[in-house]
């Protein structure tokens, strides 16, 4: 989950598209040492802390996704 997290922490967001499912670090919170991490499914969005992210990634098996107003992950 170190590269996860490392991924994370310059932009990269994680999804499954087929189920509106996205994980990611908003701009501002880029280069913050305990950042707010955002969590969206279905038209619900919520934030949650760096460690919730890393477990939703995992157990959600979320990768490097395109969101769908975001756009492409920055890596």
């Amino acid at each position: 989950m170190v590269l996860a997290e490392s991924k994370l922490r310059v932009g990269v967001i994680y999804g499954d598209p087929a189920n509106h499912e996205y994980v990611y670090m908003p701009g501002s919170e880029l280069g913050v040492k305990d950042p707010v991490c955002v969590y969206e499914a279905d038209g619900m969005r919520e934030d949650i802390d760096m460690h919730e992210a890393l477990r939703l990634i995992r157990v959600r098996s979320l990768k490097p996704a395109r969101h769908p107003v975001w756009g492409e992950s920055s890596c």
